[in-house]
């Protein structure tokens, strides 16, 4: 019989189910850029139990495998920054060593489902598209080459000449109508912003380190 789409995981009932489930691991393990074919038969050789809980060297390690690609991507969705052309192209930088660049497309696909997305991957040198029906390709050529090139084939649109904008200047304008006395938590503002999320390209000398390493006074 088909699974239910509500029908609980039994492994959740029982509180088992805090890794991730066979199915979950072989479908997105190989997202890992340090993955290998063998690992999936390791996997499925494992209870799922075991899996779950990383009851194993191989379960813990599969399960650090996918906490690396999820965070990854997390962090390239939410610390990417962007800039907006007046044709609808939508392109910044990324950083992403694993196979993660469809997942970040679609993100910014969904937010913007109009525009053009070209993200440029530092880590394979290639740049990632994401187009408005959703069809996604990397082209092995600079971000700037691609926008370009893009934007050519698209005349100027009245709606995105009038809301250009830089990603910086939207995030200086956020963090300082947040850094006010009333509403000051530096301690929150560093678990939010780990240190290794200034190694990204958009965070690189950016307005939140500034605002992350000062104080309040700094700014009255």
């Amino acid at each position: 019989m088909k699974k239910e789409i509500n029908e609980k995981d039994p492994l959740q009932v029982v509180g088992c189910a805090k890794g991730h489930s066979h199915e979950e691991l072989i479908h997105n393990l190989p997202r890992h850029y340090n993955y290998t074919p063998n690992l999936i038969q390791k996997i499925k050789e494992i209870p799922e139990v075991i899996l779950r809980n990383s009851g194993t060297l191989i379960a813990k390690k599969v399960n650090r495998m996918m906490r690396e690609v999820t965070t990854e991507a997390y962090r390239s969705k939410q610390f990417t920054r962007t800039e907006m052309n007046n044709r609808g192209v939508l392109f910044g930088v990324v950083l992403l060593k694993h196979r993660v660049m469809d997942l970040v497309l679609k993100y910014f696909h969904e937010r913007w489902p109009e525009c053009i997305i070209c993200l440029y991957n530092e880590h394979s040198g290639k740049t990632g598209i994401i187009n408005e029906r959703g069809v996604i390709q990397e082209i092995d050529s600079t971000l700037k080459n691609v926008v370009e090139g893009v934007s050519k084939n698209h005349s100027v649109i009245p709606y995105f000449d009038d809301i250009q904008f830089s990603g910086r200047e939207i995030f200086e304008t956020l963090y300082k109508s947040q850094f006010i006395s009333e509403r000051e938590n530096q301690n929150y503002f560093k678990r939010m912003i780990p240190d290794k999320c200034f190694e990204l390209p958009g965070m690189r000398g950016g307005v939140e380190k500034r605002f992350r390493n000062k104080k309040i006074n700094d700014y009255l």
